[in-house]
Parts: structure tokens; sequence; C-alpha cells
């Protein structure tokens, strides 16, 4: 696959419609879900970008980019709905064709403007009526077993704003988590958490079945998380890292990421200085463009997102890093990184 294609689309989208979308949630992706060359791939959907389909074939203008291109058709679980009567879509959604994922938390202590995450729209979903607060074990295991029956799901995701408690929501997806397999042994899931003010939520997590962790920090410097950041940014870095630490002891290395978000405005070669920090770790620095989608303060504000180049650069470091560490996406377990929709690393072999 060509990087420079995909790092350009990665920013500047397709013309296309999607049954499967994400338009708003927690973190910095808003996307339609496409299959390109066999691989998961989450891409703006963009009336105006120079990049469409002509069967199932990417061209931009009248050049074939060479790279195949098919929309993920509407999952069947979709139509359903739950035992308490709530439709199955607000209760978990399909990224790619095979990944489930939900937000088992949808509000999040730090939403209010001067501690909001400026690429985040967590709680305009469900201003919207696209989900629900609050989902409950028993709501996500008959999801998660429709989904995997009906679908063909492999993999599951969950993530939760942060809650008040030291826990910062840990503990409450460690039930979702049992729930699930209890449903659907066997199934794949990632957690994603801010760090815990008590590291045993973390082996709490493992325990209750989760393969894999994501602990988030999108940026690693910190005048950047300051800024884009301000209430998530106010956790120490110091926390971050011994959660890291942690939960490579726990999950093992390579079954551990965090986001980082290229275009806040980090420089591109501290970033990359960070991520090979992280990969020393065993942690997976999961690159990704920021995209200020509608809702979000950035998009409020006009910050664009990052020029395609500088994704390209960024992204072919970071592979480079991770492929000499033998650390790639493919190998987690399941979350993110191992799904690869919202980034291009995999595209560039990591």
């Amino acid at each position: 696959m060509s990087i420079d294609v995909r790092a350009d689309l990665a920013v500047r989208g397709v013309r296309v419609p999607t049954p499967v979308r994400r338009p708003a949630g927690a973190g910095p992706s808003d996307d339609g879900h496409v299959v390109i060359d066999g691989r998961n791939a989450a891409l703006p959907i963009d009336p105006a970008s120079p990049y469409e389909i002509r069967g199932s074939r990417l061209w931009l203008g009248e050049a074939d980019t060479g790279l195949s291109l098919d929309v993920v058709r509407r999952p069947r679980f979709y139509d359903l709905v739950t035992a308490d009567g709530v439709p199955y879509e607000k209760i978990a959604r399909l990224h790619g064709r095979d990944v489930l994922a939900t937000t088992v938390v949808q509000t999040c202590i730090r939403y209010a403007e001067a501690q909001r995450c400026r690429f985040c729209t967590i709680e305009e979903s469900l201003r919207s009526g696209a989900t629900t607060a609050a989902k409950t074990p028993a709501q996500l295991a008959e999801v998660a077993e429709a989904a995997v029956r009906l679908d063909g799901v492999r993999q599951m995701v969950m993530t939760t704003g942060t809650t008040a408690g030291p826990d910062r929501g840990a503990r409450n997806l460690a039930k979702a988590v049992r729930a699930v397999l209890a449903a659907v042994p066997g199934l794949p899931i990632q957690v994603q958490i801010e760090p815990p003010g008590d590291l045993a939520a973390i082996d709490e997590l493992h325990a209750a079945g989760a393969v894999s962790i994501g602990i988030h920090a999108e940026s690693l410097d910190d005048a950047v998380r300051r800024r884009w950041m301000p209430g998530k940014g106010s956790v120490p870095m110091a926390e971050y890292e011994a959660a890291w630490d942690r939960a490579v002891e726990v999950f093992g290395r390579n079954q551990v990421s965090t986001y980082l978000l290229i275009g806040l405005g980090e420089d591109p070669d501290e970033l990359v200085a960070g991520a090979a920090r992280l990969i020393e770790r065993g942690v997976y620095p999961f690159v990704v463009p920021l995209r200020p989608m509608a809702g979000t303060l950035a998009h409020r504000d006009g910050v664009p997102g990052p020029a395609p180049s500088l994704v390209r650069d960024v992204t072919e470091r970071v592979a480079a890093l991770l492929r000499a560490a033998g650390m790639l996406g493919a190998d987690q377990r399941a979350g993110c990184a191992a799904c690869g929709a919202c980034g291009v690393l995999q595209a560039a072999g990591a």
C-alpha cells in the first residue's frame, strides 16, 4: 500500500457513503469505516475529498491509486433491541469490519470547557440521543453475543469517560468484561482507562479477563497536554509512567498501548523520541492524526488537521522503531492498535 496515499487519505478522507460511521464520541476520530486492501480503515467522509470510489477501486481524480476499497456493511446486530428496550446500536458500535466498541460510561468529569480535551465529543453523542449514559454489564453481554454470532466480530474495545472515584472508572469496566466473557467466552477485549489512583485496578482488569489495555496520554509534552487536555493534563506524567509499567508487568510487552496524536503542535522529532521511550517500556505508541470533528473545541476554534506529509513522516519513523523492536499492532490481542483503522502504522508495516 502506498504510504503517501494512505497518509493523504487519513487527513483528506474520501467521497463515499458509508453505512458504518462514528460521528461523535470519546477520542479523536470522526470517520466512516471501510476496508482498504484488506485492512480496516477509518476515514473522514468528505464530499470535497479528491478521492472517490469506482467499483471497488480508489481513484484520485483520473488516476487509479492501485488500492481496493470496500465500505463496511451495516451489521445485523444494529437491528436488535435489548431485553430492556434499548437499541443495540446505542450500546455498542461496529468499528472496522470486526471490532465491537463501546463507551461504558458516556459522561466525563473533565467535560466542562475549562477541563475538556479539545479533540473529544464524548458527551455530544449522548446529547444527540445516539447512545445512553451508562451501559449495564447485562446489556453489553447481550449485544456482544449477538455481534459475534451475527456479524463475525472478533474483538471488543471498552472505554469509559473518567469517573470521580479513585479508580477513574476501571473497576466498572472490570464488571463489564466479566459479564461479556460469561456470554462470549474467549472474546479478546481491550480496556481503556486513565491511570487509576490505585494501580491494583490494573490487576483487576486483567483478572476479569481483559487481554490488553490502552492508557492514552495523547501527548508526552506537558505544554501540549495543558493546552489540549487541561483536565487530563493535570494528571502528572509520572502517574502515566507508573501505570504503563504496571500494565506491562500484568498484561505483557506490546499488550499495552497509548494514543499519540499528530497535529497538536508538538515538535515531530520530540514526538518520535517520546514514542521511542514508550517502545523501550514495552508500550505501543499508536500515532494517529488529529481530526477536529464537529462538536469539538478544536473544530469550533477552526483548528486544522495535520498536513499529510507530517502524518507520513511521523508514522514512518515510529513504524521503523516498532519493527526494530518486534512490536506490531497485529500482534496485540485486541484494541485500537490491533485494529489499526484510525492510524496509518499498519500500512507502514507496524
